[in-house]
C-alpha cells in the first residue's frame, strides 16, 4: 500500500470513527421503558429490525453537534423530524408516537430550518471522571470529559489513587489505548482505587454509553454514592426557626427572602462561603461540613447575604475559616438500602438554662503587669443531630434523626508578666445574653431497640413511635 493510499485509509477510518460516536436509540415506551434499537448508522426500513412503528421515546447521543432525522415511512419519507442531541421522553408532541419507520444521521454541515426541529430536549448530564493524586479525594486532580488512550500527554499517567464518576460510565485501564487490565466505574466516588488493583496504575480512560452492555464481571465493586453538597441556613439559633437550602450558589438572599436572617447553619459535602454583602462581597468566612449551632461566633449572626460553595481543591487560607463546627455523621439513605422500623423503647429529655445564650467573641484589652490572668471563655453546649426527617409512624410526624454531639470548650487565658508599662493584647470573651422564660429542651436522649439490640441516638425535636434504621440498626434520614 503506497503514501497516499494509507492516508486515505487513515482519513476514512477517521470519518467512519467520528460518525459512530454518534448514536440514537429508540424505546419501545415512553420514559425510555421496553425493549430498545440502537443504531449508529442510517436505517431505511425498521420493519428489517423489527422495530417498525414502536418507538415511543428517544435518546440521542455523539457531540453537541450531532443530529438525527426520524421519518413516518421508509427510506426516509413521509413526515420527518431533526432531534438534537439530548433525551426525547415522549413522540407524541411532535406526532410521531409509534410511527418511526426510518432513521438517518444529519451532516454536521447540512443546514436544517428551524421547523424541521423537534422542540429542544432536557440537557444530557454531563459524563465525566475526576482523578485525584492521592486516597480520599486528595491532592493534584485531573478532569476527563472525553476519551484518553494515553494519560503521559496530560501529565496523570499512573498518578491517580482516587476518582468521582458523574453521568455515564467510565472504563479505566492500566495501559495505554485501553488495554491491559481494565475495570468499568459506576457513577459514585471511589475513595481508593488500589481496592481494585489499579491505585497509581491508571493510563487510559473513556466513558461508556448507556447502550453498551457490560458483564458483570467487568464491574468494580459499588461506589460509595457521590455525596450532595449543600447549606442549611436557620432562621435563630440550634437550629430552629425557618429554614432555607442551597446546592448552588446565591449571589443576593434578597431575592430568596432569607437576607439577614440566618442565625445557624448545617453545612454538607463540600466547603461553603458565607459573606455579609451581596456578591460574595465584604466580611466572609468559610465554612467546613458539620454543624453550626450559631453564626455570631463569626460575626455573622443575621448577617449573611450571599453564599458559595468553594471548590474541593481550592486552597483556603487558615485565617478564612470559621472556628471549628460540629462533625456530621452522614445518615443519609443509600440508593436501594432497605429501611425499616427500629421500635423507641425510652425518651428522656434534656433541659438548657432558661433563656440564656451564649457565644464567644474576640476583644482587644489593656492589662496592667503584674494583673491576674484573665480567665479563658467557656463555649456553652453545641447540641448536634440530623435535622428535620419525616418519619411515618402511622401519622407522619416531624422528626429529626441523627447522632447529636455535644461540645464544650475551654480557652486558656492570657497570662500576665512582671511589672511596666500597660500592655495591649486579644482575647476571646464569653458574651451572655438572658431573657425571662421557661426551660426548654435542648435535645431528646432517645433509646430503641432494633433485633433486640439496644441503640441511643440525640434528636433535635420529640420523636414519635419509632426510628428509621438500616440492617445494621443505623438511624437513616
Amino acid at each position: 500500500m503506497n503514501r497516499i493510499s494509507r492516508m486515505a485509509f487513515l482519513v476514512a477510518a477517521l470519518a467512519m470513527a467520528g460518525h459512530a460516536a454518534a448514536q440514537v436509540t429508540l424505546y419501545e415506551r415512553d420514559g425510555f421503558q421496553g425493549r430498545s434499537f440502537t443504531t449508529n448508522e442510517d436505517v431505511k426500513n425498521l420493519g428489517r429490525e423489527g422495530f417498525n412503528d414502536r418507538s415511543s421515546s428517544v435518546a440521542v447521543r455523539g457531540d453537541r453537534s450531532d443530529r438525527w432525522e426520524v421519518c413516518e415511512d421508509r427510506r426516509f419519507r413521509g413526515r420527518c423530524v431533526v432531534l438534537r442531541r439530548g433525551d426525547y421522553p415522549s413522540l407524541t408532541a411532535m406526532g410521531l408516537n409509534d410511527r418511526v419507520s426510518s432513521v438517518r444521521a444529519v451532516s454536521r454541515n447540512a443546514r436544517v430550518d428551524d421547523d424541521r426541529y423537534a422542540p429542544m430536549p432536557p440537557p444530557v448530564e454531563t459524563s465525566q471522571a475526576v482523578f485525584y493524586e492521592k486516597e480520599g479525594f486528595k491532592g493534584k486532580s485531573f478532569t476527563a470529559d472525553e476519551p484518553l488512550g494515553d494519560l503521559r500527554r496530560s501529565g496523570f499517567n499512573d498518578r491517580a489513587s482516587s476518582v468521582v464518576v458523574t453521568g455515564e460510565r467510565w472504563e479505566v485501564c492500566q495501559d495505554t489505548r485501553f488495554k491491559g487490565r481494565c475495570a468499568v466505574l459506576r457513577p459514585g466516588q471511589y475513595a481508593s482505587l488500589a481496592a481494585i488493583g489499579l491505585g497509581d496504575r491508571i493510563s487510559s480512560v473513556r466513558s461508556l454509553s448507556d447502550a453498551v452492555r457490560i458483564d458483570d464481571d467487568r464491574y468494580a465493586p459499588m461506589p460509595r454514592p457521590a455525596q450532595v453538597s449543600q447549606i442549611v441556613f436557620y432562621e435563630f439559633e440550634g437550629f430552629q426557626g425557618r429554614s432555607f437550602t442551597t446546592d448552588e450558589p446565591v449571589g443576593d438572599f434578597r431575592r430568596s427572602g432569607f437576607n439577614n436572617r440566618a442565625s445557624s447553619a448545617v453545612v454538607r459535602g463540600e466547603r461553603w462561603e458565607v459573606c455579609d454583602q451581596a456578591g460574595y462581597f465584604g466580611r466572609c468566612a468559610v465554612l467546613r461540613p458539620g454543624q453550626y449551632g450559631s453564626l455570631a461566633a463569626m460575626g455573622l449572626n443575621d448577617r449573611v447575604s450571599s453564599v458559595r460553595t468553594v471548590n474541593g481543591s481550592a486552597r483556603v487560607n487558615d485565617d478564612r475559616y470559621a472556628p471549628p463546627p460540629v462533625a456530621v455523621t452522614d445518615y443519609g439513605r443509600r440508593p436501594n438500602e432497605r429501611v425499616f422500623e427500629g421500635t423507641i423503647t425510652s425518651v428522656r429529655a434534656v433541659l438548657e438554662d432558661s433563656g440564656q445564650r451564649c457565644w464567644v467573641e474576640r476583644e482587644q484589652v489593656v492589662q496592667e503587669r503584674n494583673a491576674p490572668n484573665v480567665p479563658g471563655a467557656l463555649i456553652g453546649a453545641l447540641i448536634g443531630g440530623v435535622l428535620g426527617h419525616q418519619v411515618g409512624g402511622g401519622r407522619g410526624k416531624d422528626v429529626a434523626t441523627g447522632v447529636g454531639a455535644i461540645t464544650g470548650a475551654v480557652i486558656g487565658a492570657h497570662a500576665g508578666g512582671s511589672t511596666g508599662d500597660p500592655q495591649a493584647s486579644t482575647q476571646n470573651v464569653q458574651r451572655c445574653s438572658s431573657s425571662p422564660g421557661q426551660a426548654r429542651p435542648a435535645y431528646w436522649d432517645v433509646t430503641y431497640v432494633f433485633r433486640g439490640i439496644e441503640h441511643r441516638v440525640q434528636m433535635a425535636t420529640p420523636p414519635g413511635a419509632s426510628v428509621p434504621v438500616n440492617e445494621q440498626g443505623e438511624p437513616r434520614v
